[in-house]
Order: C-alpha cells, then structure tokens, then sequence
C-alpha cells in the first residue's frame, strides 16, 4: 500500500498531526508528499531563524520597538498571518492522516487536532491583540511629530532632559483643573541619575514668563481675586480659561504650556516635556494592577466625611484607598501629602513589573488613555524607553521647596535657582540673600537639607 493512500490508526493520527504542529511537513512526509513536506519544513525553519535573528539581532531593543506604531501594526498582521497558517498546517495534515470514519478513536484524534489548534491560536491572536492595544494606546497618547530625531543624539546634544509631572484633581464644587502635585523630574541622559524637584501646590507671587503673562501679573500670578487666591496651582485653568496670556495655542495646550514657561522660570531651568495624571484615573490604574502595597508611617483619615482611616504599617491598598492616601490633608498638611504622592508613585512603578502588566494589560491600557495626557512626541519613544531603563539602575533623589526650606508665603525665588542648581551639579551652597521684598526665613539661612533618595523619603 502507498504511503498516500495508507490507513492510520488513531494513536499514529494523533503523534503525526501533533509532530506537525511542533514540526511542519510532518505527516506530509509521511504520507509520501515530499515536495510539499520539504517545502512546509523549509517555511518553518525560516519562521524560527527569522524570529530567533530579530530576539537575537534586535535584542534590547524590542521595547523601542514596542512603542513604534508601524512596527505594532506589522506585528499585529505578522501574528495573524502566523495563526492562520499554523492552523491551516495543523488541519491540513489532520485530514491527510485522520482515522477511517468507522474507526471509534476518530473522534479522540479530531479533539486532540481541534486542541492544538486552540493552542496556537489562542495565544497568538492575544499577542496580535496586546500589538493592536499598544498601538492604539500610543497613537492616543502621544502626538505624531515631523520633527526629525538623530538616533544616536535623540536629546539634542542635551546633558539633562527635565520632565514636568503633574497631578490634576477637580470637584464637583470646583470649576476647572488645579494642578495640586507639581514634579519636576531632571534626568541625566547619559547615567538615567534623576532628581526630583517638588513644588507646593500653595505657592504665592509667581513669576510668570516673558510675554502676556508677565505683562498682566508683572509683580507674579495673583490669579482672580477675590475668588482665587492667586496660588501656583491655578496657573494651568487660568491659562485655558484666558488664551489671550498663551497667545497662538490652541485650547487644551494652552494650560501646559503656562504651566512648564513658569515652573521652569521658578526653578531655572528648561521643562521640555511634562505628563499630567487625572487623579480619579490614577486609582483606576492602580486598581487594574490589582492595587498597590504601601508602607504608611502614621494612620491617614480618607474619605470626604472621615469615613475610613487607612492604619500605620505596610498594605495593598485600592485604588480609592491610594487616592486618599495621595490626596488627604486631614491631620497634616500639603508638605506631607506632598511625600506622600513621590511615595505612591514610586511604589507604583516598582510594582508594575511585566508580569502584573501583562495579566490585566487591557484594563491598564484603558485606565491610562483616560487618566494621562501628555506632549511627549511619538519619535521620542524609543530614547524615552532606552532613558527609563538607565533610571531603573539609579537612586532617584526628591528635594522638596516646602517649609523650612522656603516659605511659600514669601517665596525667595533666586535662592530655590540656586539651591536647584547646586542640586543639580552636586556642589554644596548655602543660602545668603533674601529676594528683594521678601521676608527673611528662619531655618533655610544655615545648610538645606540634603536631597533624599526616594527609598529612603519612603521608609
């Protein structure tokens, strides 16, 4: 009898169709296909030396890669090109060497080959799934630039890149958007060593940037009095609600870009990028995590009406609980809260590690497009990615301007310059001037305290 027109038993069905899947061209070799069994062989070798060349070639570089929009939509179609055309092997070589109809493990040999059809399939339209998710969360997130980026200088030649981080809230009661947590994140592009710069939420007599916006507050931001209190946090709603001091931006941008001219005028430094995080979004993000574990020093009262307290010691806590967590002010104040906020964040990133990412990608994928807005450019990804794994590798330093460093009351703006300067450069400096029409402070004339790290703010 010729190979081809063979009868196979269930048990010799099922070894040559389940080598097949792990093996293409199995069962067409054995039924005496050698052409076509050759030729399905030689396709599959080439899809592993073609996936192992681009793990090995590629290497660290596939998280760039993860974050390109074109590579995101090839691999999408790849992965389900690859599917389709295992599926079409696997069922192919069923049907050359299934059992007689009549035969009773006939349909224990259709399972097995339904079953390892699920097998491959499965997993890989999930992959072609978390691409297309990927994709989109990029292409939402991140404003497409036509600004060309040098791959071996994508900063420009700059030692430091500074990112503005903000953490909006808003209220039912409250009309707009107060930026109540104002980070700066300075960054050594060639080590990833970072220092952040935490500015209070309540600081008064801004100054604002050359242009409009110093032209209307040249003596700093006063905001609208009587109904505002003129504090740093109202500068991103002012900006939008008054374009005519942002001239040329459009609604939406116009916040930002107010808000970076005068943190960056305050700190004496450039802000290049800045990412802002909706408060209520960022429980959501925690809670797609599955929550995140905190160590809390003394109890926090939360909830609007005291209704719950969070206890001292070390805990997973919800979404709702972190938020309070970052958000209370009972029984403490904005300096405090404002340790608190660096520690959250800090936890958050060291606990999403891929495989917590990966579990509940979707529902953080969709958290985030709603929660953060940011102007960071698509083609900045890549060297973003490549900058966030050198930070990985260092101490991340936090100082503070709260009280007793300055008051921010009467705010000395040439010795916060400085003291973000020698920060910056590592060289010790006092303060020995008092900003002309300021008050003198108490504790920041002798040494400032040194910036902590953040595991050690932490603990």
């Amino acid at each position: 009898m010729a190979a081809a027109d063979r009868e196979f038993s269930p048990a010799s069905s099922i070894a040559l169709t389940v080598g097949s899947a792990l093996l293409w061209g199995v069962a067409h070799l054995a039924t005496g296909r050698r052409r076509i069994g050759l030729t399905l062989l030689g396709s599959y070798a080439l899809l592993v030396a073609t996936i192992l060349s681009m793990v090995t070639l590629v290497g660290s570089d596939l998280l760039t890669l993860a974050v390109q929009p074109g590579w995101l939509t090839a691999l999408t179609f790849m992965l389900l090109a690859i599917a389709a055309a295992w599926t079409v092997v696997i069922v192919w070589s069923y049907v050359l060497v299934r059992p007689d109809s009549s035969h009773p493990g006939r349909r224990i040999a259709t399972i097995v080959a339904a079953v390892l059809c699920g097998l491959v399939v499965v997993p890989t339209v999930y992959a072609a799934r978390l691409a297309s998710v990927s994709r989109d969360v990029v292409t939402s997130l991140f404003t497409p630039s036509s600004a060309p980026i040098i791959a071996d200088d994508p900063w420009n030649g700059r030692p430091r890149v500074n990112f503005l981080l903000v953490g909006a809230d808003s209220a039912p009661s409250r009309p707009g958007v107060r930026t109540d947590s104002m980070t700066v994140a300075s960054v050594d592009v060639a080590t990833g060593a970072t220092t952040l710069l935490g500015l209070p939420r309540n600081l008064q007599n801004v100054p604002m940037p050359p242009g409009p916006a110093r032209q209307r507050f040249p003596s700093g931001f006063t905001g609208e009095p009587p109904y505002t209190p003129g504090l740093l946090n109202e500068v991103f709603q002012y900006a939008e609600d008054y374009p005519e001091v942002v001239p040329g931006v459009r609604k939406g941008y116009r916040g930002p870009t107010l808000l970076k001219e005068t943190v960056g005028g305050i700190l004496g430094i450039r802000i290049h990028h800045y990412a802002m995080v909706d408060m209520a979004g960022f429980a959501q993000i925690i809670d797609a995590m599955g929550g995140v574990r905190i160590t809390i020093k003394d109890p926090i009262v939360y909830g609007k009406y005291r209704e719950g307290l969070l206890p001292s010691g070390t805990r997973k806590l919800s979404g709702e609980q972190a938020l309070w967590y970052g958000r209370s002010r009972t029984d403490s104040d904005d300096y405090v809260r404002m340790g608190r906020q660096k520690c959250l964040l800090n936890a958050v990133a060291k606990q999403a590690d891929p495989m917590t990412v990966l579990n509940s990608f979707e529902s953080l994928a969709n958290a985030t497009k709603r929660a953060i807005s940011t102007d960071l450019p698509q083609n900045l990804l890549p060297a973003m990615v490549e900058l966030a794994q050198k930070i990985k590798d260092t101490r991340i330093r936090s100082l503070n301007f709260v009280p007793p460093l300055i008051s921010t009351a009467y705010p000395d703006y040439e010795f916060i310059k400085r003291k973000v300067e020698q920060t910056l450069a590592d060289r010790p400096v006092n303060k020995t001037a008092t900003a002309p029409g300021s008050r003198p402070q108490s504790t920041p004339q002798q040494s400032p305290e040194r910036p902590l790290t953040l595991d050690e703010a932490c603990a």
